[in-house]
């Protein structure tokens, strides 16, 4: 895409570019709802409200058609990996990946070899975060495969903009996102291997308790902590108030895979289910996402994720990664060592915005450093050119002004994979930060996808 055409592209969506409702109105709503996350920090908890800006970010219809495209074909490609990897691992066998990357990712789980989840679908659920480039293409950041969490902002935020501003979806036209209840639960029962759907929360100081218990509500599945669960004859269940039992189908869990089941991860968990990977192993239960998906999102994966998508489905990737670079290989490491100043650095084990290292940022004794911390440990990061990505208009004390913003794509995989037509638009209130994470003091926006 051309300047001219970006600018002529830019000026069509103008007409958005003004707030729908009052800002204070629906953050107040927001705030009646419980709609806050939770981080921990300094071992203290704490509840945080996720600013919501009221001018939305807006996707041409035939835009999405293209990102809907290239989502769907990398979490396609995402897929065939998983199961490959901890069956017959062909993809390293003819050397597209080295076989160090494997096992020493902390998300590859020597529990889960051979294990066949249901339509053999590892990913349900995916977030894949994305930014537009000034170039106006779009660019793949992370791919987000084990419990992503954001879908209930924007679905929440819409629910109370239409109330606060029910003429603004009169005038344009703007694909319903309500739709996202339908697919979770479409989703929950292609792999519910009989009994009732569940999501399991390990409680409301998780900083994701809100959209548990939100998401349950919009599915009819019941919401549960590990207390109120045990696994029988290699079943999943439910205890009842009377003292009886209710058999779990299907059970998204918003609990991390070490954590999940003593008996075969951490064994001083507390919030898990003990034999759980039996009943999973069985053919019992259904887990959403499968356990070991952590090998696929690495950060050192991803750079990889191209040549899956060539190696597994034959065709060229239609999303771009970022330009990344692995200090692991030699080439890849002189590149970065020369060029670290002006590189994001990312830690492979990190996630949230935390890890992110800008060269730019660096002193000439910390550059120093951080090469060495390179060369010791080459495997444990990755590098990456500073995507100069879009700004997008927000409402500061109100003014309008302009901040970085990155969007995450959510894929649901059941008899097909889709694309739900919204997403979780997440903006930087600093206006000299690339980072956008909720944990790091980012605010969020609804994400309009146009109709027609």
């Amino acid at each position: 895409m051309t300047f001219i055409q970006i600018q002529q592209e830019q000026e069509k969506l103008s007409q958005f570019s003004e707030p729908v409702g009052n800002a204070e109105e629906i953050n107040e709503l927001l705030r009646r709802y419980g709609v806050k996350f939770g981080i921990y920090k300094n071992g203290t908890f704490k509840e945080q409200f996720f600013p919501f800006d009221p001018i939305p970010r807006v996707i041409p219809a035939e835009e999405f058609q293209e990102i809907e495209k290239g989502l769907v074909q990398r979490v396609n490609a995402l897929n065939e990996f998983l199961f490959d990897i901890y069956h017959e691992k062909k993809i390293v066998r003819d050397g597209v990946i080295p076989e160090d990357f494997i096992y020493i990712s902390k998300g590859y789980l020597a529990q889960c070899e051979g294990v066949t989840p249901k339509n053999k679908i590892y990913s349900h659920i995916s977030g894949i975060d994305l930014v537009q480039g000034k170039d106006g293409g779009w660019y793949i950041l992370e791919d987000n495969l084990r419990i992503p969490s954001g879908a209930s902002y924007p679905l929440i935020a819409r629910e109370l903009t239409r109330i606060a501003c029910p003429e603004a979806f009169q005038k344009y036209e703007i694909a319903d996102n309500r739709n996202y209840a339908d697919l979770l639960r479409d989703t929950m029962e292609c792999v519910n291997c009989g009994g009732i759907r569940a999501i399991l929360t390990p409680g409301r100081y998780n900083a994701a308790y809100f959209e548990h218990s939100y998401l349950a509500e919009l599915t009819g599945s019941v919401l549960v902590q590990n207390d109120e669960l045990f696994v029988e004859d290699n079943m999943l269940y439910q205890r009842t108030y009377n003292g009886g039992k209710t058999r779990i189908g299907v059970l998204y869990r918003r609990i991390s895979d070490e954590y999940l089941d003593p008996l075969n991860f951490y064994p001083d968990s507390v919030i898990g289910i003990p034999n759980l990977m039996e009943a999973y192993r069985s053919g019992n239960v259904g887990l959403i996402n499968a356990p070991g998906n952590g090998v696929a999102d690495d950060k050192g994966i991803y750079y990889f994720v191209p040549k899956m998508i060539k190696y597994y489905l034959g065709e060229e990737p239609i999303l771009k990664n970022a330009p990344t670079y692995l200090p692991f290989y030699e080439q890849d490491r002189k590149y970065v060592l020369d060029n670290l100043e002006t590189l994001v650095i990312k830690d492979v084990a990190e996630a949230g915005g935390y890890g992110v290292v800008f060269g730019s940022d660096l002193t000439k004794e910390q550059l120093f450093d951080f090469k060495n911390t390179i060369l010791a440990e080459p495997r444990r990061f990755i590098a990456q050119e500073v995507i100069d990505f879009l700004d997008l208009p927000i409402l500061d004390e109100g003014q309008t002004v302009m901040r970085k913003a990155d969007l995450r794509a959510f894929v649901l995989s059941g008899k097909e994979t889709k694309v739900w037509a919204s997403g979780l638009t997440r903006f930087s209130r600093n206006p000299d930060s690339f980072v956008v994470n909720s944990s790091q003091g980012g605010g969020f926006k609804d994400t309009w996808v146009l109709s027609q």
